[in-house]
């Protein structure tokens, strides 16, 4: 992530500067920052969620399936109390489909709620996560060499311009 420099990796450093960073947090509060990007990987419970992932639906789902199978066994109850061929009969057909498809639509409207929750919870997170700091980096000039020093004071005793004029007059450049 971080070169030997301290430069983040495909930065590019101007001809002359090098790249420095300062660390804004404290080393818990970057152990806490790393750890939170792990609720925005594709494993994770949010991302299965804001995926629509079938096996974490069906882990959820399955005590209200238990829970239907009760109901479906007191709506046969109540029909069975009614008389013989009760449960053969169209209301007992029709509010046993009705209950069926209420369920049906409940459970699919809950999944589109906690699917839609999740997606703006990952929003949420990586907007917040993305917009923390936890480097400062900064550009410093290099300092110059013991020549590039020697040449900066013959510049300024001759004028601007003529340390590279006696370079090139010396064949030093």
């Amino acid at each position: 992530m971080y070169g030997s420099t301290g430069a983040r990796a495909g930065n590019k450093i101007p001809s002359g500067y090098k790249s420095g960073q300062l660390q804004q947090f404290t080393p818990e509060q970057m152990q806490l920052f790393q750890s939170l990007f792990g609720h925005l990987g594709p494993e994770s419970y949010t991302s299965r969620l804001a995926s629509g992932d079938e096996n974490l639906f069906a882990e959820m789902e399955r005590p209200a399936l238990k829970q239907f199978s009760g109901i479906q066994g007191n709506i046969a109850s109540r029909f069975s109390g009614m008389g013989s061929g009760a449960r053969n009969s169209s209301g007992f057909q029709n509010t046993l489909n009705q209950e069926t498809s209420d369920f049906a639509q409940k459970l699919q409207s809950r999944r589109q709620e906690l699917q839609r929750q999740a997606i703006g919870d990952l929003m949420g997170y990586g907007n917040t996560l993305l917009g923390q700091r936890p480097y400062e980096q900064f550009l410093t000039k290099n300092k110059p060499s013991f020549f590039e020093n020697i040449m900066g004071g013959v510049e300024g005793a001759l004028g601007s311009g003529s340390g590279l004029g006696l370079l090139k007059l010396f064949g030093l450049l």
